[in-house]
């Protein structure tokens, strides 16, 4: 029954090892993390560079890359292989040209923000570093892989590719925006973090009263 009505606005997974076995990794691999950040086992960057007395003294230890550094590697390669796509694969469907596009532009705005945006202060270990890079590549790859295989299936019963692609745009703009509003706390040479203003933010401050929930880019 479920699945009858899931089919109604997804295509049914193309039979394929790749896909399956990437599929499968991700969800093992995201529900893993999931687990570890309830236990407080968080992956080492930015301003979890140092969180908590053991792993502070087990951050000490290990080898470091700054913040900046480390979140271009791990954005680099999924943005690569959104452009890779329209190069070793040029002619595809609009449903197969939204989602490789969509990858392309959201890697391609990290990068930017990373670049000219965020203001960072912190470290990033070498192994979270690889994790997280890893990820965002697998994880980009497996995606365009799968709509290419799917190229030609018949369309959802429930098309939503054109309010998908519209909801793209309004987040990603949203997201963008308040990056910016992050990015101008911070004055030139100041690390601390303080409770962000204006946009969405006056929604979610209500939570962010103890130190340790404020954040900034």
């Amino acid at each position: 029954m479920v699945l009858s009505a899931l089919l109604r606005f997804i295509y049914p997974p193309p039979s394929n090892l790749f896909v399956i076995a990437m599929s499968v990794i991700s969800l093992v691999s995201l529900g893993n993390s999931g687990i570890m950040e309830m236990k407080g086992k968080h992956l080492q960057y930015s301003k979890l560079w140092n969180y908590g007395t053991d792993q502070k003294i087990s951050a000490d230890k290990k080898a470091k890359i700054s913040s900046k550094t480390g979140m271009i590697i791990a954005y680099t390669p999924a943005f690569l292989a959104g452009v890779g796509s329209f190069v070793l694969l040029p002619v595809g469907d609009f449903r197969f040209d939204l989602l490789r596009s969509a990858i392309t532009i959201h890697f391609f705005k990290r990068i930017f923000e990373v670049l000219f945006v965020h203001k960072f202060s912190g470290w990033m270990d070498t192994e979270a570093a690889t994790t997280i890079t890893l990820s965002y590549f697998i994880s980009s790859t497996s995606m365009i892989y799968s709509h290419y295989l799917i190229q030609g299936f018949p369309e959802p019963q429930r098309d939503l590719k054109y309010f998908g692609a519209l909801l793209f745009l309004v987040g990603i703009s949203g997201n963008f925006y308040h990056h910016y509003l992050l990015s101008k706390l911070r004055i030139k040479g100041d690390k601390n973090y303080k409770i962000p203003q204006g946009g969405l933010f006056s929604l979610v401050n209500s939570y962010a009263s103890v130190p340790q929930a404020l954040y900034v880019a």
